[in-house]
């Protein structure tokens, strides 16, 4: 596998992780299930949580198999999801004006949708690294 092909990184991956009970590093590797899983359970009652910390290059290494690099960075993404999501800045980065100009006017719609984006933009952006 070429070290230039990796599509997640590792230092955002314990970024997230520290907010980890919340499932957010789960959802940043493509791994939605056990992100809801972990944000219902608290991470695993915490002891997930703790695992995790020891299986996130594994996660990183899984990851860039499944996602298409490209011009659009997964990382940026995911930040500007995480801290801006409610603006929609992660839906202009990936040129979806019109949805960006709707989470901005309604907070991630209403909340709802910026759920739906923590399961979903690890496949637009992957969608839109192909289109590239």
């Amino acid at each position: 596998m070429e070290k230039d092909r990796t599509t997640h990184s590792i230092p955002v991956g314990y970024l997230l992780w520290v907010f980890g009970f919340t499932g957010s590093h789960r959802f940043y590797y493509g791994k939605p299930l056990t992100g809801v899983l972990y944000f219902c359970t608290f991470g695993l009652l915490m002891v997930g949580w703790v695992i995790d910390f020891f299986l996130i290059p594994q996660m990183e290494r899984e990851s860039a198999r499944r996602f298409a690099p490209g011009a659009y960075d997964y990382s940026v993404a995911w930040l500007l999801l995480t801290f801006l999501g409610v603006f929609g800045a992660h839906r202009f980065y990936l040129g979806k004006w019109i949805t960006g100009v709707i989470w901005l006017c309604t907070g991630g719609f209403f909340l709802v949708g910026y759920l739906f984006d923590f399961l979903t933009i690890n496949g637009m952006v992957s969608e839109r690294n192909h289109l590239t």
